[in-house]
């Protein structure tokens, strides 16, 4: 049982893939899922839409119960090169015989052993990756410079209530694995969403307004605080969630995005319209993905004073620099945002556009809505609960 699930499409998709290999999933309405596998009945689900990047992620499960695999190669959001070697590399290195058939990842093992996998970067999901597959393997796994995101150490909290044995060093970006040879059922909690708690602060902060966010604390958010109460945003902390209030004009602000604990890189494009109503020139140097700011042409019709460079910060290099990908902004306000048409591409972009709307004065008519959709569950409808004048067109 997996408590705290939204029912957004994203969530939709991955019961897709469950059930297609055998799973019987059953949503509640209190936001549970109840999940059961008594037999795998395909290890195959390479048909499967590339809607996300769930799919890779079945790769291990899949292997200890059938001992083949096979998936679509991955989908996502438009947001620049993922590559997968890291995930293959090091499943690789475990006995996993991977090949890529045209559209698809064929893999298959005899005995999956454990082994000491280094990352060249701390990726979320190769990190889930190896923890998935390493959980059941023969003899000891050690993730090094493993990514150390909070939704990483619930992932973590669950396979131990499995009956998995695995430590983790946060400081030390280190996960150490001994492999069991079964896991049994649990009850868990999903931690909160923090992109979406993220989206909902920056959306009421753009907007001169004030939110209550019950259930939430500050673990995991706190280099997003340290940014909110730089440009001058406030921050309630109190023992049942987190109140957040502001008025513009903000304070600016030089923010780069980095793995965790530094600021998300999926925090960014909402915040950028944040900072488009800030008093001066602040800065955003995107360091995770290198295409990731193509929303801003967007911002810029709608009024926003923003340069896009290829260049980083004199002082803050990053593994971008001399590579002509445009992954740094100038934003300069404060400057009044006009109602426009937007067409939103990805996830976060559209939650940039969304909130960007709803600043503006005048009326905007958003397309590509089914984004949004997918990483949030009835957003126009929490929207208008808040007070936004929002109203969803039926194509």
């Amino acid at each position: 049982m997996i408590e705290n699930i939204p029912f957004s499409s994203e969530i939709d998709i991955t019961r897709e893939l469950c059930e297609r290999v055998g799973s019987k999933v059953e949503f509640l309405a209190d936001h549970t899922a109840r999940i059961v596998t008594p037999e795998i009945t395909t290890s195959t689900v390479a048909e499967l839409s590339r809607k996300n990047r769930v799919p890779i992620l079945a790769f291990g499960p899949l292997l200890h119960r059938k001992g083949v695999a096979e998936v679509p190669v991955l989908g996502g959001d438009p947001i620049g090169h993922r590559p997968v070697n890291f995930h293959i590399e090091a499943l690789t290195k475990m006995g996993v015989r991977i090949e890529l058939r045209g559209s698809s990842y064929y893999a298959e093992a005899d005995e999956i052993h454990g082994n000491d996998i280094e990352l060249p970067y701390p990726s979320v999901g190769a990190t889930e990756n190896v923890l998935l597959t390493a959980v059941r393997a023969h003899g000891t796994t050690i993730i090094i410079n493993a990514a150390v995101e909070p939704e990483i150490i619930n992932l973590i909290e669950m396979l131990n209530a499995m009956g998995g044995a695995i430590a983790l060093d946060t400081e030390a970006r280190t996960i150490h694995i001994e492999g069991v040879s079964y896991l049994h059922g649990v009850r868990v909690r999903a931690i909160p969403d923090r992109n979406e708690i993220v989206s909902f602060v920056i959306a009421t902060l753009a907007t001169d307004g004030r939110i209550f966010i019950k259930g939430i604390n500050k673990a995991g958010l706190e280099s997003f605080l340290t940014v909110l109460k730089t440009i001058g945003a406030r921050v309630d902390i109190q023992r049942d969630g987190i109140e957040f209030s502001g008025k513009k004009p903000y304070h600016t602000v030089a923010i780069e995005t980095a793995p965790h604990p530094s600021f998300m890189t999926d925090w960014q494009q909402p915040f950028c319209v944040l900072l488009t109503q800030a008093q001066g020139e602040s800065t955003l140097h995107e360091t995770v993905y290198e295409d990731r700011l193509g929303y801003t042409k967007d911002l810029k019709r709608m009024g926003a004073d923003i340069d896009i460079s290829d260049e980083c910060p004199e002082d803050r290099p990053c593994r971008f620099q001399g590579a002509t990908f445009n992954h740094h902004l100038r934003i300069r306000g404060q400057t009044p945002l006009r109602g426009t048409d937007i067409t939103m591409t990805d996830i976060r972009a559209g939650m940039a556009h969304l909130i960007a709307a709803l600043a503006a004065k005048g009326e905007s008519h958003i397309l590509g809505v089914e984004h949004l959709d997918r990483g949030y569950e009835k957003i126009d409808e929490r929207l208008r609960f808040l007070g936004a004048d929002i109203k969803r067109i039926s194509a």
